[in-house]
Order: C-alpha cells, then sequence, then structure tokens
C-alpha cells in the first residue's frame, strides 16, 4: 500500500473528529440565561443575559422574547440597548397584589421582554453566531430557588421556536428547555446580591471578562483537542507508512539475492 494511500486515510480521520466535535457543539445549541458575576439573591437585583444562538441553516433570527412570570412580581426591568435591536418591555396588571421583601405593594409587573431585529439585522443563518440580550431586573422573589423564563426564538422564514420545557427533578435536559437563574440566599443583612450601581457595573464588567475568557478557553479545548487527534492520525499514519516501506525493502533485497 501506497504513502499516499495512508495520508488520505489519515486526513479523512481528522475530518471526521473535527466535524464530530463540531456537530456536537450544534446538537447542544439553545436560548439560555446567564449570570456573570455574583449570583442574584432572593429579594435583590441582577443582570441577566438571555444567550440566543442561530440554528437555522437557512434563516436568520430576528426577534426574541422572553416571558416573566406574574408570580414573580418583577415591577423594575430595564434593558441595555443592543445597535439594531429595538426593546419593549411589557407590564400587565397582576389578578392579585404581590408584597415584596421590603413590603411594597407591587399591582403591575413586567410579564414580557422583547427585542425586535431592525431592518438589515439579525442573528445570522448557520451555527456560527449568537446574540446576548441583557436586562437589570428585581426586586426578585424569596419563595422560589430559581427564575424561568420561558422564550420564543422567531426566525426570517416565520419559524417559531419555543424555549418553555421546565427541567424536571431527575436534571434531565428536554429537547427546549426554558431559560433558567438560580437564586442565592439573602446574605446576612439581609439585602440581595447583584443589586444596582457598582454592583450591576461589576457584574457587566466580569461578563466581558468572562465572555472573552469562556471563548479562548472554548478555542483553547478545541484546539488542544484537534491538534492531538492530527499528531495521533499523523503518527499513527507514518508509522504505517515505515513499516510499508521496510516491508517493500525487504522483499526487493530477498529478490536480488
Amino acid at each position: 500500500m501506497s504513502n499516499n494511500v495512508y495520508k488520505r486515510a489519515g486526513f479523512l480521520a481528522a475530518t471526521i473528529g473535527i466535524a464530530g466535535l463540531l456537530s456536537a457543539g450544534v446538537a447542544s445549541a439553545h436560548v439560555t440565561a446567564n449570570v456573570y458575576g455574583p449570583q442574584p439573591s432572593k429579594g435583590g437585583y441582577g443582570s441577566i443575559f438571555f444567550r440566543v444562538p442561530n440554528e437555522e441553516k437557512d434563516a436568520g433570527t430576528v426577534k426574541v422574547e422572553v416571558a416573566l412570570k406574574p408570580e414573580y412580581a418583577l415591577s423594575s426591568v430595564r434593558t441595555k440597548p443592543i445597535p439594531g435591536w429595538k426593546a419593549e418591555v411589557v407590564k400587565s396588571k397582576l389578578p392579585a397584589p404581590v408584597t415584596t421583601a421590603s413590603g411594597t405593594q407591587i399591582t403591575e409587573a413586567v410579564t414580557k421582554v422583547s427585542w425586535t431585529a431592525e431592518p438589515g439585522t439579525k442573528i445570522a443563518a448557520g451555527s456560527t453566531e449568537f446574540q446576548e440580550f441583557q436586562i437589570s431586573a428585581g426586586q426578585f422573589p424569596t419563595n422560589v430557588d430559581a427564575l424561568e423564563f420561558p422564550a420564543t426564538q422567531t426566525y426570517e422564514n416565520g419559524k417559531v421556536v419555543e424555549w418553555n420545557q421546565p427541567t424536571p427533578a431527575s436534571g434531565e435536559e428536554p429537547e427546549h428547555p426554558a431559560p433558567s437563574v438560580k437564586l442565592a440566599e439573602k446574605s446576612a443583612d439581609g439585602h440581595g446580591g447583584g443589586g444596582h450601581g457598582t454592583d450591576a457595573k461589576a457584574s457587566e464588567e466580569s461578563h466581558a471578562s468572562s465572555s472573552s475568557d469562556n471563548t479562548a478557553r472554548w478555542l483553547g479545548g478545541a484546539g488542544l483537542v484537534v491538534g492531538a487527534l492530527g499528531l495521533g492520525v499523523g503518527a499513527g499514519a507514518t508509522l504505517r507508512a515505515r513499516r510499508a516501506t521496510a516491508v517493500s525493502s525487504k522483499s526487493n533485497t530477498e529478490g536480488t539475492e
């Protein structure tokens, strides 16, 4: 068998390995709610980032809606401006007043936040892009351990995907899980974490650092895996080629004798 055959086999194995890594990333992509910095506390305030990837091969994402459950009674919700996207915060009258941790009675609360792409803007088709939509909200409820934010993703071809399935107690992730954020217990002084002012700024700075660090780690990890795969395949191909050459040389020598 010629060296070219071994080289082709090695190239094919490396290609299959890389494709496997990329397809695994695509399969696990879904809308998530993330916190960078201190975890929001019950009865406190905090910033939440909704990360929206694109899973359609031929259509971009042009609208994202996030539902805030009325029982959370989130009266204060702000959005961070994103070029090319129009944000809308919708308030609704509550069926019954809700008393917050500070004793304030809430009769109206934010029940939906949406972001709509302006002409020429979208999360591009394919699986290589995502967008993060940030809100600053509070006061968070004190009677739940986690907040669920059912989300709706709309594509430019009219397709709508609902990310609204709760994760069961078993922890097994459903096909379209609702984005969620865990809440920490209130601190000893009775104040919630991740608040306004300095805490919010620290959260944003931490997000920038964390996002950059996560990207670098992912790329570094993927590079190491692919590199190791390439070295392993290359070494194997080289060894087989040398053995084939040695056998061929030995056969030729014996033939001349």
